[in-house]
């Protein structure tokens, strides 16, 4: 049999041998220079694509850890640095007073537990936190130590946009006021305990050892200015003993001598205004209607509650409060919408409580605990205790609620006489 395909494939190699002739040297040259060519260009192709992923997987990395320093969020929302400092929630309603920065004047020095409007001015992370907590709540209060050396002199000044409450802690001093009219000085010596009110624009000043605690209206810079043009001759004229009565209790209280009330965990004393003088003695009225005639001002009072003691959970319906520890220890407790924080308390230490925010204070140390607290109202304070609030709700709504018996509630203790808070 033939191999017809050996013939076919021999006759085409005939007809290639002889028709065609193999291509010259320099042709086939000129044929390899072309590969070379097409396979640098792909080489080059491959190098640019593999740089073009790398600059891309760089920019992409840079602009991740961007993302993650300033804080964005996929949906384009903010959310603290991973590396920024995590500041405890206890600050917000928290100030460790005797911390902060101490400012000097001549006659001594004064600390602040306040906002300022420049971040720079705050000494910690925490102070800030608080400044901006009593801020975004308007508080409406500064709190302040203010102490004067001994025989020293606060220069005479006053505050264009703050009423100015203080309270003594320790010492004796002299103040001297200018009433309205700017031609009346009224001096009186206050000592430990007792309270002093200098009204917005009055001209005050304080003279001798003195330490004491004082509230202001408003966040303002503790300097004034525009006093009077006779201001130096009423300062060295005034005879430093005391002013009549209807004079010196418009801008004085003697806290310590007022009535107390006293609650299972400790005793109250106030200094505030009175619809019609309730409970008041004649001089004492005078200082109620003099806050009830000027605008903003505060009710103060002193805390004591007793070692381990426990002043119950409430609220306050229409006051921030602001408090400063004089001595003991304790514990505070705030709940507020969406934060809940517990913490302890100790001397210099400033405690706020947002207005509505139910909170509690309880005594820790063998000595009794000791504060001075401020309400921003010159009204009667509106205050709901916790066993106010569960023996005016229902028994078969608590029963529910807590998943008890009804009769277990008919066994709680009827409120005690009300402690005036």
């Amino acid at each position: 049999m033939d191999n017809q395909a050996f013939e076919m494939h021999g006759e085409s190699l005939q007809s290639s041998s002889k028709g065609e002739e193999w291509p010259k040297k320099e042709e086939r040259k000129g044929s390899w220079s072309l590969m070379k060519v097409f396979l640098v260009c792909l080489l080059a192709c491959i190098i640019t694509t593999t740089i073009g992923v790398l600059a891309l997987s760089l920019v992409y990395v840079k602009n991740t850890a961007f993302m993650k320093e300033t804080g964005v969020t996929d949906d384009g929302a903010t959310s603290p640095k991973p590396d920024e400092k995590s500041v405890d929630i206890k600050y917000q309603f928290l100030n460790h007073l005797g911390k902060s920065k101490v400012y000097n004047y001549p006659g001594g020095e004064i600390q602040w537990a306040r906002f300022r409007k420049n971040v720079n001015e705050y000494q910690s992370d925490e102070e800030m936190e608080f400044g901006k907590s009593i801020n975004k709540h308007g508080s409406k209060m500064t709190f302040g130590t203010l102490r004067i050396k001994s025989k020293g002199l606060r220069a005479p000044h006053w505050h264009f946009n703050a009423n100015e409450h203080g309270y003594l802690l320790q010492g004796t001093a002299w103040i001297g006021v200018i009433g309205a009219d700017d031609s009346v000085v009224t001096t009186y010596n206050v000592t430990a305990g007792q309270v002093i009110f200098f009204p917005r624009n009055t001209v005050h000043w304080p003279q001798g050892g003195v330490n004491f605690i004082r509230t202001f209206k408003k966040q303002v810079e503790d300097q004034a200015i525009n006093l009077p043009p006779n201001l130096n001759e009423l300062v060295q004229n005034a005879t430093y003993v005391q002013s009549p009565d209807k004079l010196v209790w418009q801008y004085f209280y003697d806290l310590k001598g007022s009535a107390k009330y006293p609650f299972p965990g400790g005793i109250f004393q106030w200094a505030r205004y009175r619809i019609n003088g309730t409970g008041l003695n004649e001089t004492e009225k005078i200082f109620s209607e003099s806050l009830n005639k000027h605008e903003n001002t505060l009710t103060l009072a002193t805390l004591r509650i007793f070692s381990n003691g426990l002043g119950q959970p409430h609220f306050h319906f229409n006051a921030n409060e602001m408090g400063y520890v004089i001595s003991g220890c304790g514990q505070a407790g705030v709940i507020l919408s969406g934060v809940t924080a517990n913490f302890n308390i100790g001397i210099g230490d400033v405690i706020f409580f947002p207005v509505g925010t139910q909170h509690y204070i309880k005594s820790l140390c063998d000595e009794d605990l000791l504060l001075i607290l401020a309400y921003n109202t010159g009204n009667q304070l509106e205050t709901l205790r916790m066993n106010d609030y569960f023996h005016g709700t229902a028994d078969h709504i608590l029963a529910q609620l807590f998943w008890k018996e009804q009769a277990e509630f008919k066994k709680f203790p009827k409120p005690a006489k009300k402690s005036g808070k």
